[in-house]
């Protein structure tokens, strides 16, 4: 029995090790961190950017072109409500212009043709022009899938799928508005 003579070996008694080596691994490793950290290398996201403004300003600067549907709509409202929290916009310094995709994908397709699932897909690509020089300053594609099942039920179906939409949709705003606020944070 292999196992025996394995836990027989591990259970024999093995010179102490001294507890100096571990604490030494550590503070070094804690001294590297802090080195690294301090050189000006590590900053904050959310705090004032290189020209000395917040970057919730600078997100508020920005304004949110119109995108056509439903969908668009939802994001675009996420979007403004992200970046000014409800409150009064700042006077533009930048504006993103996006333009969207939707697909289904049947998944769990029957023999019969019938599907009991699907998959909404949206892609966003956008622009951030800087309305000073009228010149792209960030462009870029964000996707999003969200599931959804298919039941005999019409409005169930419906409502599955406008939930789908509107998860698609927020999560398209999320990674949109991080972009833009890691975009601002680095510009002065």
């Amino acid at each position: 029995m292999w196992w025996l003579e394995v836990h027989k070996l591990s259970m024999q008694r093995t010179p102490q090790r001294s507890a100096v080596a571990p604490v030494t691994v550590v503070l070094l490793a804690v001294g590297l961190l802090v080195a690294g950290c301090s050189g000006g290398g590590f900053r904050p996201m959310y705090a004032a950017t290189g020209d000395g403004h917040a970057l919730g300003e600078k997100l508020a600067a920005v304004e949110f072109a119109s995108i056509p549907g439903r969908i668009g709509q939802r994001i675009r409202n996420e979007l403004v409500f992200e970046s000014t929290g409800g409150g009064v916009r700042q006077t533009s310094a930048y504006r993103l212009e996006v333009a969207i995709t939707e697909s289904l994908t049947s998944t769990l397709v029957q023999v019969s043709g019938e599907s009991k699932s699907q998959i909404y897909n949206l892609e966003a690509k956008f622009r951030l022009i800087s309305l000073k020089d009228k010149k792209v300053a960030l462009e870029g594609a964000s996707h999003a899938r969200a599931a959804f099942e298919r039941f005999p039920s019409i409005f169930s179906n419906v409502r599955a799928r406008e939930d789908a939409e509107n998860r698609a949709a927020k999560t398209i705003a999320t990674d949109l508005k991080t972009r833009l606020a890691a975009y601002l944070a680095a510009a002065s």
